[in-house]
């Protein structure tokens, strides 16, 4: 057995051998780059190599490379080789001076190729093949083979994209000081990118600030105006108004940069409210109304909000079935619904439903009610305890009353009023369906409950109110409400509170509160009147509602202050929870109220069944101020008596009677 290769002494190569072969390749490559392709590669020895691509030539130079090799001393080309030898030692020097790791690299390469060719002095089978990948002759297969070995310095060769780049510019190229430079300019380039990418950014961002960028919305509605008789009996065109406010809230938000010259903040104002109610369909008393509530982009969002309806909500009725029990029973009937949320442990919100919710089984049994999410929430505030006495002044349809019942565990007592004795048939079919037990329905004047009964812990008063917070459900309130029905609305609301603070017991152990609840978001239906109450009625504060949820109340609106404590109250809108507009507040009630409290509410003509336009001129002629009145209220009644003749007199021409001829009837039958 032969000694084996590994075994051999490994001496240094002859420089011939090595010298014949690169210039071989070298002359081979110029030779043949012409007419095929050429692809550079850069290897881990001396220099980079380049060799032409597999076709005919390939193998006349292969076999040409061969007998080079092995007829290295008998070619008649010793002086040629061995200048070339003389180039690539001093090219060796000159690169181990410059990098001592490449001159390693080389040594060992040079070592390793050497040997393997000292063996016969000639290349041998495997070297032939070696010679073959190094040339461009498997360059289409294997780019195309996608294989992940693909080395990336192929791309990389400076005659691949260039011809007038030199060898000497590659060859610089791999030094350390030229790579750290080309890594500077790089990242100098990277910042000078990045810089201009944020000046391109700051630019847009400013772009609406030009002035060839504002928006010219007066000037388009004067020439809309100009041309509005000739096409007085045609539709408005909704897509220009509805640009046409979305523009105008953009330059509101951004008055001083957006505006037009010599136009006012109240020229754009008074624009786009004549477009909301234009677009909207408002009258312009109410949407001025709403308009002021908010700032412009938020009433944008108020107005569009009303014109989506809310989402179907149910009550489980904890006193026949549990939530849980209630969805999987609807589930199974086709129904998609999910909880409210948090807040609340029995509404479900309803997607969809297969079949009617007011006709199916559990329905007709008194599982659930049909009631929307806002109205949970004055039940919620006034947090009913079992055992107690508590009154729902405005109870139909039985939504709230039942959620007390609910709550309370049908123990104690719940008076459930309504004026309506037509409502209140909705309201008993309700309760019986729902199975609230401790529930006594009766159909009273609600100001006439300080005197037909009195001493509750809790009252809820869900007073009657304009219904701006539920114009998705009816959107006649757009243009059937008028500055005549926004003052007598928080007359009668008045009322309605001062009469519920007088049938509160204050010495009860666990109550003494008053829930005042509208689904209106209006400040005369609401603040203003919760301020009347807290000064007609000093021994009533505000407290906290307990509501996890909701916006502050006023303190100062348009001019007006409220008290400190009026932040204690919630206000909730259907652009901000997806719930019906709604005003929540809770007082406690502190000390009695004065012996004469319902006297003084009778003379003002509450129990007695007047109009309100009296009353409502009394009430404009100094309550709001409080000047001269009592500690607890009252009127001068002799001032008052010749308002509430007046209303009788109005009442009975409504009615088609003359009062003149019905007093002397009544003289002449007395005498």
């Amino acid at each position: 057995m032969g000694v084996g290769r590994r075994m051999k002494k490994q001496g240094p190569p002859p420089p011939l051998d090595e010298s014949r072969i690169s210039s071989f390749k070298k002359r081979k490559a110029l030779d043949t780059g012409d007419s095929t392709q050429v692809k550079k590669r850069r290897p881990s020895g001396n220099a980079a190599r380049a060799a032409p691509s597999r076709d005919s030539s390939n193998g006349i130079a292969n076999s040409g490379l061969k007998q080079g090799t092995k007829g290295n001393l008998l070619n008649g080309r010793a002086k040629q080789a061995d200048k070339a030898s003389q180039q690539a030692t001093s090219f060796k020097d000159a690169r181990r001076q410059a990098s001592p790791t490449e001159s390693s690299d080389d040594d060992a390469a040079d070592l390793l190729g050497d040997d393997e060719g000292s063996e016969d002095g000639s290349l041998d089978a495997s070297n032939d093949e070696d010679i073959d990948l190094e040339t461009g002759g498997l360059q289409d297969d294997f780019l195309e083979s996608g294989s992940s070995v693909y080395d990336s310095d192929q791309g990389n060769g400076r005659a691949m994209f260039s011809e007038d780049e030199g060898d000497s510019d590659a060859e610089e190229r791999l030094t350390a000081a030229n790579i750290e430079g080309l890594s500077r300019r790089l990242d100098a380039t990277q910042q000078d990118e990045a810089a201009e990418a944020q000046l391109e950014l700051e630019e847009a961002a400013l772009q609406t600030n030009i002035d060839g960028d504002r928006p010219r919305i007066l000037q388009d509605a004067d020439d809309d105006e100009e041309g509005a008789t000739a096409a007085s009996r045609l539709a408005p065109d909704l897509q220009l108004l509805r640009t046409r406010i979305t523009d105008t809230v953009r330059v509101l938000d951004d008055f001083s940069k957006l505006s037009e010259d010599d136009r006012s903040r109240a020229d754009y104002t008074a624009q786009l409210l004549k477009d909301i109610c234009a677009y909207y369909g408002y009258s312009p008393f109410l949407a001025a109304k709403l308009l002021d509530l908010f700032p412009p982009r938020e009433a944008f969002a108020f107005f569009e909000a009303n014109e989506s309806p809310r989402p179907l909500t149910i009550r489980t009725n904890t006193l026949k079935t549990h939530r849980r029990e209630l969805a999987q029973s609807l589930i199974n009937r086709g129904v998609t619904l999910e909880p409210v949320g948090k807040w609340s442990k029995v509404g479900l919100q309803i997607f969809e439903s297969q079949v009617p919710l007011g006709a199916t089984p559990e329905y007709l049994a008194g599982h659930y009610m049909l009631q929307a999410a806002s109205s949970f929430l004055p039940v919620m505030a006034l947090a009913p305890q079992p055992d107690e006495r508590i009154l729902d002044m405005a109870a139909a349809p039985g939504g709230k009353t039942t959620y007390i019942s609910a709550l309370m565990k049908n123990t104690g007592c719940v008076f459930a009023n309504d004026a309506n004795k037509a409502r209140a048939k909705a309201l008993i079919g309700n309760i019986h369906r729902l199975g609230a037990k401790n529930t006594i329905v009766c159909s009273h004047d609600a100001r006439e409950f300080p005197k037909v009964i009195g001493g509750f812990d809790r009252v809820l008063l869900d007073a009657p109110c304009s219904g701006t917070g539920v114009i998705a459900k009816d959107p006649s309130v757009k243009t059937n409400k008028t500055e005549r029905d926004f003052m007598l609305l928080p007359h009668l609301q008045k009322q309605l509170l001062l009469a519920a603070i007088d049938s509160v017991d204050h010495a009860s152990k666990t109550g003494g509160y008053i829930v005042y609840s509208t689904c209106s978001v209006t400040v005369e239906e609401n603040e203003q009147v919760v301020q009347y109450a807290l000064r007609k009625r000093p021994n009533v504060k505000l407290v906290e509602t307990g509501l996890a949820f909701g916006v502050e109340g006023f303190v100062n609106y348009m001019g007006k202050t409220f008290d400190r404590d009026m932040k204690m109250t919630r206000r909730y809108y259907p652009h901000k929870y997806n719930v019906d507009g709604f005003f929540v507040s809770k007082l406690r009630k502190t000390g009695p109220s004065p012996a004469d409290a319902g006297a003084m509410v009778g003379a003002s003509g509450v129990g007695n069944g007047s109009g309100g336009e009296n009353l409502m001129d009394a009430e404009m002629g100094g309550d709001e101020d409080g000047e001269g009145e009592e500690v607890f209220g009252g009127w001068d009644e002799d001032e008052d008596e010749a308002y509430i003749e007046r209303g009788r007199r109005r009442k009975m021409k409504k009615k088609g009677i003359d009062p003149k001829a019905k007093v002397n009837g009544k003289a002449n039958g007395t005498s």
